[in-house]
C-alpha cells in the first residue's frame, strides 16, 4: 500500500509540474505551417514542408534560448530546402517565411486551449495560406518526431517520464 501511495504522489508531482511548464503559453514558441488550400495536392505539399523542416526545426533541448538561436540560424537553410522541395515536385507556388511575433487564432491543441493573439513562432504560409495548418510548440516541446525511424510520432514528455518510471 505504501508503493502505491508513492507512485500516486509522484505521478501528481509529474502531472503539476508538466500542466504548469505546458500551460506557460506566453512563453511557447509555435510552429505552424499553413497550405495554399485544402486541395489534396497542397495537403500533400504542406505535409512535405513540414517533414522536411522537421530534422530541422525540432531539437532535443529544454532551453528557448537554444532554440530560438537554432532557427535564426537556420532561417536561410529553411528558405533553400523548401525552395528545393517546390522546385523538385513542380509545385509553382509562393511562400513566405516568418519568425517573430506572428497573430494566431483561438486554438485547442493536444486537450489545451489556446487564446488568439501574437505569440513567438515560425510560421510558413504556402500560397494564399487559405488551407488547413499543422501546428507545434517547439517550446516547450509538446511534440517531437522520431527521425532514426522515420515515422511521425508525437508525443508528451509526461508519458515518456511515466514511461521511463515503469
Amino acid at each position: 500500500m505504501k508503493k502505491i501511495v508513492i507512485i500516486m504522489c509522484i505521478l501528481l508531482y509529474m502531472y503539476l509540474i508538466s500542466y504548469n511548464e505546458y500551460n506557460n503559453t506566453e512563453d511557447s514558441i509555435r510552429f505552424r505551417v499553413i497550405s495554399n488550400s485544402n486541395s489534396s495536392r497542397d495537403i500533400i505539399m504542406k505535409e512535405k514542408v513540414v517533414n522536411e523542416l522537421s530534422s530541422i526545426v525540432f531539437i532535443d533541448s529544454n532551453d528557448k534560448e537554444e532554440i530560438k538561436n537554432n532557427i535564426y540560424n537556420n532561417l536561410e537553410k529553411i528558405d533553400d530546402k523548401i525552395a528545393k522541395l517546390f522546385e523538385n515536385n513542380n509545385y509553382n507556388q509562393k511562400y513566405n517565411i516568418s519568425y517573430g511575433l506572428n497573430e494566431f487564432p483561438k486554438k485547442s491543441f493536444m486537450g489545451k486551449k489556446y487564446e488568439a493573439g501574437l505569440y513567438e513562432s515560425l510560421v510558413v504560409e504556402i500560397g494564399e495560406a487559405k488551407g488547413d495548418n499543422y501546428f507545434c510548440i517547439l517550446y516547450p516541446s509538446l511534440c517531437m518526431i522520431d527521425y532514426k525511424n522515420k515515422s511521425e510520432k508525437y508525443s508528451l514528455k509526461i508519458v515518456e517520464l511515466l514511461h521511463d518510471l515503469f
